[in-house]
């Protein structure tokens, strides 16, 4: 068992972070010890931690980890991954045209400066 100071070091997430995730039911402790309230972690939930930290690298919301973590069999995962990927690929169009916009408008202030 962890304890959170130990578990945000192992994991990269502050303690801020785990306590909002246990508030909203994303990654509980294991063990609350009911004299102190120290919250403790499991091995089981570095597992989960990690994937928290990847899928938020991945531009993944809160409820969208919600949505993962409460499919436990992590079928759903592999649906959101898709979505977020075409997501990602609109917007990289969308940010390609208007660089291709910027372009040639800055194109047009060179033509009309000569």
């Amino acid at each position: 068992m962890y304890k959170i100071s130990e578990f945000a070091k192992l994991t990269g997430l502050s303690k801020e972070t785990l306590r909002y995730y246990a508030e909203v039911k994303l990654l509980e402790p294991a063990y609350i010890d009911p004299k102190n309230n120290y919250r403790y972690y499991d091995d089981g939930s570095y597992f989960l931690a990690v994937l928290l930290v990847k899928l938020r690298s991945l531009g993944f919301t809160i409820q969208e980890m919600i949505s993962v973590m409460e499919d436990e069999s992590f079928q759903n995962l592999d649906s959101l991954l898709h979505q977020k990927r075409n997501k990602v690929m609109l917007e990289i169009e969308e940010l390609q045209l208007q660089m291709k916009a910027i372009d040639e408008f800055l194109l047009s202030g060179e033509e009309e400066s000569k």
